[in-house]
């Protein structure tokens, strides 16, 4: 822009003085936005309820709850077994979707009971369709639906049900633990999850009243008589995102759902690769866009800001502002640094900044055009 102002020399440094603060002071929004939307989301996050491990006194209060655990599978050989080995004590049935792998023959050998997927109607998408076969063959008073990718310790069911029936609740949703391991996991992740964060509001998700909804279709539990009420699975068949669909359904009934973090019993890996792991995030995005209420555009908006991130970075530099780009540099850094869990590993999140606005781009794009995929592939 300097070397593009051709005034007089009294004029032309007036002009360099007016660009000047002009960028240090969108430099500065940006960093206060950052640091903002950083310290909001993970406060909203920790404002969730926990789910913890539940003392002997409290799950012999509540009895041994009727239940039955669906999982709903598809060429997931190398995970079935872990998953169905979390709940040794329950029924267990897994849902083979057509795989074309080992998956009916791992989840046997894990102990359950497996069942094809009845053939899908028109208009149906194949989650919904396994889901609700698995509904089908059971009649137990409260349903756990989960993902092969999701695995458990053995206590995290029993304390499920004595919380949610200590609670009073229809249903609940739990967000485990993200086991990354590759570094693009370690990258994007913990920034997605901040961010997907930056459109709620605790209070509201957990108020049968509010029409906010969330929810992780890797773990859902419901009371049959609630699931039934609202038309279960076949009710939400059409939609890509079953699980935002129910979690609505049980607030518009004006039905007690807790959305519950539980990082100390229940953990997933969701992403075996680069890609998967696009795809992935690309639903995260429009779960996140789709979600929350009224707020949507916090959402969006934060992913607004983190696109002027990199290029005020590089007016700083090339302006030899140093000072102002070093701390520019270090916000996402700092600001993110509870969500990534140390600061060594919160020095990826300038590299999450640069890259997740093109997720989003895709990920709206490809939405309106009806192409999208799941994190393995399958067209939905």
């Amino acid at each position: 822009m300097r070397e593009l102002l051709s005034m007089p020399p009294e004029l032309n440094a007036g002009v360099e003085t007016s660009w000047d603060l002009y960028v240090l002071g969108v430099a500065l929004a940006v960093v206060l936005l950052i640091t903002a939307l950083a310290v909001y989301s993970r406060y909203q996050y920790r404002l969730l309820p926990e789910l913890r491990l539940q003392s002997d006194s409290a799950l012999a209060a509540q009895g041994n709850l009727d239940h039955c655990v669906i999982i709903p599978a598809r060429d997931d050989e190398a995970v079935i077994g872990r998953a169905v080995r979390s709940f040794p004590e329950s029924l267990r049935v897994v849902v083979d979707d057509h795989s074309t792998d080992a998956t009916v023959l791992r989840a046997e050998e894990a102990g359950a009971t497996v069942r094809v997927a009845r053939p899908m109607e028109r208009g149906w998408l194949s989650k919904s369709n396994a889901c609700w076969t698995g509904a089908l063959y059971t009649d137990s008073a409260w349903i756990l639906f989960t993902d092969p990718d999701t695995w458990y310790e053995p206590r995290f069911l029993p304390s499920l049900l004595a919380y949610a029936a200590a609670n009073s609740l229809h249903a609940a949703t739990v967000l485990p633990r993200q086991n990354l391991v590759k570094w693009y996991e370690k990258m994007l992740v913990p920034y997605a999850m901040g961010l997907s964060f930056t459109g709620v509001s605790a209070r509201n998700l957990g108020n049968p009243k509010h029409p906010e909804s969330m929810a992780n279709g890797q773990c859902l539990l419901f009371r049959r008589s609630a699931y039934s009420f609202i038309g279960g699975h076949k009710a939400v068949a059409p939609h890509p995102l079953e699980d935002l669909a129910l979690a609505r359904l049980i607030k518009r009934h004006r039905m007690s759902m807790a959305v519950l973090r539980c990082e100390s019993m229940a953990q997933t890996r969701r992403y075996n690769s680069f890609a998967a792991t696009w795809r992935g995030l690309e639903w995260m995005v429009l779960h996140a866009a789709r979600a929350y209420g009224k707020s949507p555009m916090l959402f969006l908006g934060s992913i607004l800001v983190s696109t002027l991130w990199l290029p005020l970075l590089v007016v700083l530099i090339g302006w030899k502002y140093y000072l102002p780009a070093g701390i520019l540099f270090l916000t996402p850094i700092l600001a993110w640094r509870a969500w990534y869990g140390s600061f060594l590993r919160a020095l990826w999140a300038p590299f999450a900044v640069c890259l997740f606005p093109l997720i989003a781009f895709t990920a709206l794009v490809r939405g309106a055009l009806g192409s999208m995929t799941d994190s393995q592939g399958r067209r939905v």
